[in-house]
């Protein structure tokens, strides 16, 4: 399928895919989406409600804690460009907690592609650009560490075959849109997410329609809807309650 790099509403870049009209992030700005949607109501919302510690004081994270080391798994759905890996690698570093993250993509993005994309630069990330790169290069199938807070294992596969239960505490689902993939929104794919995530664990999504909202709580997952990022009135939030 076709693909070609362009600029959204912030600045930065993302990847459109002409056949589709669809994009890999939002058209109103890829990194204001992925600060919104997976950092300030993903990670940071898991950290706060579980009380794990943070070392830093962040104009993104609503309340300060004592230091305690914690690791957190994350499974994203979606690898796709690297961008929700790339800020969660640089919030690691910077609230001083250690995360295995895990990228799950049927269709990786080439790196000529990604070359083209500007994140580094955007986020003003100094000295960090050979580590987007790196995420990259690094072998498929294999956990590597990227950094002293952050290894990434990159995994060629489709989502309907996860199978992996009580693994996660946090998933970033941010497969395409229903719209176009609407076998992805099914009640079959969030079982699979419901028990891939621990007690306690949090799914979070750009998406807000109804019918993805229902076949989250039809496989047992509380759900909250939320404001959404700049250009999306709504997104959803899922947690597994122990």
């Amino acid at each position: 399928m076709e693909r070609e790099v362009v600029i959204t509403g912030d600045g930065s870049s993302t990847i459109h895919l002409p056949q589709w009209d669809e994009q890999y992030h939002s058209k109103h700005g890829a990194i204001q989406e992925a600060y919104h949607v997976f950092i300030k109501h993903g990670l940071h919302f898991f950290c706060s409600d579980n009380e794990v510690s943070i070392d830093v004081t962040s104009s993104t994270v609503e309340k300060s804690q004592k230091v305690r080391n914690e690791q957190i798994s994350i499974l994203e759905i979606g690898f796709g460009t690297g961008l929700n890996a790339f800020i969660t690698l640089l919030e690691a570093e910077k609230l001083g907690v250690k995360i295995d993250y895990v990228g799950v993509e049927g269709y990786p993005v080439g790196m000529n592609e990604i070359e083209q994309l500007n994140y580094p630069n955007q986020l003003e990330a100094n000295g960090k650009e050979p580590l987007f790169k790196i995420m990259h290069e690094v072998s498929w199938e294999t956990p590597h560490a990227i950094s002293n807070n952050f290894s990434l294992a990159k995994q060629n596969r489709f989502f309907s075959e996860i199978e992996e239960t009580n693994s996660y505490n946090l998933i970033y689902f941010d497969a395409f849109g229903a719209r176009v993939q609407p076998e992805l929104w099914t009640e079959t794919i969030f079982k699979k997410m419901y028990e891939a995530l621990k007690e306690n664990g949090v799914l979070v999504t750009y998406a807000a329609k109804g019918s993805v909202r229902r076949a989250m709580q039809a496989v047992g997952f509380k759900v909250e809807k939320l404001p959404g990022p700049p250009g999306k009135r709504e997104m959803l939030r899922a947690s597994r309650e122990a």
